[in-house]
């Protein structure tokens, strides 16, 4: 079997931007509800889909914004937008598909601990996590865990994380540390761009690795006085920013790999939701029910 891991807080934002503007009879935007739950029912229309799960941010903070004063906030999330967040869950937990709803911890954890609990399962052939986020190249092994982007249509298995960005999966996080990563606001560290970043994670892996004297190194990047003379500097900072970079794999998810097998959707909870929402034409879009 496959194992689908699906991040549902990139897909709202997604059909959000890519869906036009609808409200409810009552008002409320559905808009992003409606793309969601299209999407969501493509997913479930592919033969190899049998087992899901799908994570939301149900607050945009987390634990890391206790850590990190500068870490990604819902500053800046149209109110559209975030008044879908709750009916999401909602509809795609009415299509019959595991939900889990992150508050101290992210979506993105919720996705790494199911991939860390599940991947080596009985009967686990492959997890693929369908997101197109860079945090999750770092749970990628092999082609046993890849990444898939399905607005795109390409998977990422282990030797595409190396070509993407020059390091393993399992540096990933040191590599986002250093380089910075906009999305989640981790600032990185200066001087270290992509390239001097790949080089040195080549051959050191981790930032714990990589030794403070240049005259240290076994690689020469561009600069590398500077560039190590900017990291020893700020080596608590990266040791942060990895920190903040690195997902959890123990998110206490109560589920057993069997809860997670789509049976169909929940018929009365999920034609009560489409007429609520105004959402008629889908009302007869999956394919199983029960």
């Amino acid at each position: 079997m496959k194992l689908h891991l699906v991040d549902g807080t990139y897909e709202l934002f997604r059909s959000y931007f890519a869906m036009p503007a609808e409200a409810a009879p009552d008002g409320r935007p559905v808009g992003a509800i409606r793309g969601l739950v299209q999407t969501t029912l493509a997913l479930l229309r592919q033969e190899d889909v049998t087992h899901v799960g799908c994570a939301f941010d149900h607050v945009v903070e987390s634990f890391r914004n206790d850590l990190f004063a500068g870490y990604k906030t819902g500053e800046g999330v149209p109110e559209e937008l975030m008044a879908q967040f709750p009916l999401a869950e909602l509809a795609v937990a009415a299509l019959g598909v595991t939900v889990w709803p992150m508050t101290e911890f992210e979506a993105d954890d919720a996705i790494a601990t199911a991939t860390h609990r599940w991947a080596d399962a009985l009967g686990v052939e492959q997890v693929v996590i369908c997101s197109p986020d860079k945090d999750m190249t770092q749970m990628v092994r092999g082609s046993q865990v890849v990444c898939l982007d399905r607005r795109r249509k390409t998977v990422t298995d282990e030797y595409g994380v190396r070509q993407k960005f020059g390091v393993e999966p399992q540096s990933i996080p040191d590599y986002l540390a250093l380089v910075g990563d906009s999305a989640d606001g981790i600032p990185g560290i200066p001087r270290w761009g992509a390239k001097t970043t790949a080089m040195v994670l080549d051959k050191y892996h981790h930032i714990e690795e990589i030794p403070d004297d240049w005259r240290d190194w076994e690689v020469t990047p561009r600069g590398g006085p500077a560039v190590a003379a900017s990291l020893a500097e700020r080596r608590a900072d990266a040791m942060l920013y990895k920190c903040l970079a690195t997902l959890r794999v123990d998110v206490p998810l109560p589920e057993d790999l069997e809860q997670l097998r789509w049976r169909g959707a929940l018929t009365e909870e999920y034609r009560a939701l489409c007429v609520e929402l105004g959402l008629g034409g889908l009302a007869d879009g999956p394919h199983m029910w029960q």
